[in-house]
């Protein structure tokens, strides 16, 4: 038999944790002296005791371990959680420190503007849209401009939702400079007349998108694009739908290019 100290030097356990073990339930000594209360363990208990550090090791706590030890049947339920837990936890981590360094990275340059990723939730609504084919990024001055005409024309009430929310969705599966598949949306209060080209559909929420925010003309986009997708392939995310433009600041509000604000926006999901 071992005293209670010399069964905490062999587990390296203090005496504290043995008498908490007692306690609970989880390890109780195998006999206890009834005149002095001095705690007594054998070695047929380091089996039990090397299984509890064990759980504990791998982020059990103690009331999980219990329900372990005494109904077996729990264990694998009770580890897949922990390796979703964990998992989970290595991506927030990996966001972390890509952000660290993204505000490192940002220090060198504007501390304003040095284009942290996000992850956030994209709104639902109704919204009026209209897909075309574009020859280039130029034709967005003269193509979107129409578009407000048109809807504006067809339905000289229609209300645009608060916050304002208009973005450029791209259809194509790789990078285009030429010939553009794009359909261009603007999230309105209530559904209106349509016309030849323009539709109203209702768009649904997006749970997860990785966010990144440029500023300065159309032409730099790509830059912030690269930036964007290199901090997806490190994050544990992958996208689950087309590339998203959201203007925020543009040439309506906006003389000078370089104070353009567009937020590119990619629906996600964790892998």
């Amino acid at each position: 038999m071992y005293t209670i100290g010399s069964f905490s030097k062999i587990n390296t356990v203090t005496t504290k944790t043995l008498r908490l073990y007692d306690e609970m339930g989880l390890l109780k000594p195998a006999k206890i002296d009834h005149f002095t209360g001095y705690r007594y363990y054998t070695s047929d208990q380091l089996p039990r005791m090397h299984r509890i550090l064990a759980l504990k090791s791998l982020g059990f706590s103690l009331s999980e371990i219990k329900k372990v030890i005494e109904d077996e049947g729990t264990i694998e339920m009770l580890l897949e959680s922990k390796l979703r837990e964990t998992r989970d936890v290595i991506r927030d981590e990996k966001m972390r420190l890509l952000t660290i360094k993204g505000y490192l990275e940002g220090l060198k340059g504007d501390k304003e503007m040095n284009q942290n990723v996000i992850i956030k939730s994209l709104p639902g609504g109704i919204i009026y849209s209209k897909r075309m084919v574009v020859a280039d990024y130029d034709a967005y001055f003269e193509v979107i401009p129409q578009i407000g005409e048109e809807v504006t024309k067809a339905n000289p009430n229609l209300k645009c939702a608060v916050p304002e929310y208009c973005f450029i969705i791209y259809h194509d599966k790789e990078y285009k400079e030429k010939d553009i598949d794009v359909e261009y949306c603007e999230m309105v209060t209530e559904f209106g007349n349509e016309t030849e080209t323009i539709k109203f559909k209702k768009l649904e929420p997006v749970e997860q998108a990785a966010c990144i925010l440029h500023k300065g003309p159309y032409s730099t986009l790509s830059v912030s694009y690269g930036k964007l997708h290199e901090w997806l392939e490190n994050s544990g995310y992958e996208p689950t739908g087309p590339d998203r433009e959201s203007y925020i600041d543009g040439i309506w509000n906006k003389e000078d290019p370089e104070e353009w604000l567009t937020e590119i926006q990619v629906p996600v999901k964790a892998v």
